[in-house]
């Protein structure tokens, strides 16, 4: 049995490793701002907001073995509150988990800390440098988190880590900024890229970080899907023809409707959709000894058919 800590547990991914870890022996404890919609029976709750101090009291108060760090903001809002919750609550988790004598420390980061550039690589692997773009708060801020644990692996190696750096979670009825693209009467895309995406079924991730809690390996890994999925793929799979735009008429487009408010994004953010990171899974099933249930393909396609597209 292991003392499990988990934040961010009312989230999507949260919930679900939640209910996985409820049909284990082990002892779970699951925080976030707010419970949870529903709690498996013998599972734990603790309010936890990361920003301040309540990661040192409830984790000096639990004495977890090991805990599994899913809060972060993923959607759009405010830059300083998304770093005060992605960076300044990350060191806050870390910070205790040094205090109180935790044994292992896992933490979702993302495949956007690679950074979306005209030269990366068709296959990122763990290998590459994190290049997380400033001018995206989500890549920037997983980028220095990562940095921050890299220190701590330097300073502290006696806390054992696990990172993943995930890619698109989809499932049925989940939706997200991502999934909003979808929807529309046309798929954006810019001229001359591909626009990969590549995506992890929600019930891998949390079979992934299940055995990263308990008997996996420590390390750093990708996690996706086999198998990426163009703007052509998608388009085809949704039957809805493609919007080609030229880099420049985008970026033009957007710098009038970003200031007016007709759109939460900037002309800088159109490399989203030129240069998404394709994410290499080799080292997840050959050394973490996970093969995904699910391809890119499948995943986007049990979403698809839920969602009715």
């Amino acid at each position: 049995m292991t003392r499990i800590l988990i934040t961010g547990a009312s989230g999507a991914v949260g919930a679900a490793l939640v209910d996985l870890l409820a049909d284990t022996p082990h002892q779970v404890l699951a925080t976030d701002v707010t419970l949870p919609k529903s709690l498996p029976k013998g599972v734990e709750f603790a309010a936890l907001d990361v920003r301040g101090t309540d990661p040192d009291e409830v984790i000096s108060q639990f004495k977890p073995e090991v805990v599994v760090h899913l809060a972060s903001i993923v959607s759009p809002t405010r830059r300083d509150f998304a770093y005060q919750v992605d960076v300044t609550g990350s060191r806050n988790i870390l910070t205790a988990c040094l205090s109180h004598g935790v044994r292992r420390l896992v933490v979702t980061s993302s495949g956007a800390a690679y950074g979306y550039h005209a030269d990366n690589p068709q296959l990122l692997r763990e290998t590459h440098p994190l290049r997380g773009n400033p001018e995206f708060a989500y890549s920037d801020h997983k980028r220095q988190v990562e940095e921050m644990l890299a220190e701590a692996r330097d300073s502290h190696p006696a806390l054992e880590q696990v990172i993943l750096r995930v890619g698109t979670v989809l499932d049925e009825g989940m939706e997200n900024q991502i999934t909003a693209l979808f929807h529309k009467p046309r798929l954006l895309a810019i001229r001359g890229s591909d626009s990969p995406f590549v995506f992890i079924w929600r019930q891998d991730l949390a079979h992934i970080l299940a055995r990263a809690a308990t008997q996996g390996p420590t390390g750093i890994f990708n996690v996706a899907g086999d198998g990426k999925m163009t703007v052509r793929d998608l388009a085809q799979a949704l039957n809805k023809p493609i919007l080609w735009l030229p880099a420049w008429m985008l970026k033009a487009a957007l710098a009038i409707a970003n200031p007016l408010g007709l759109s939460q994004y900037g002309p800088q953010q159109v490399r989203f959709l030129q240069y998404r990171p394709v994410l290499d899974n080799t080292a997840l099933k050959t050394d973490f000894n996970y093969m995904p249930q699910k391809t890119s393909a499948q995943v986007f396609d049990l979403w698809r058919k839920a969602a009715g597209l």
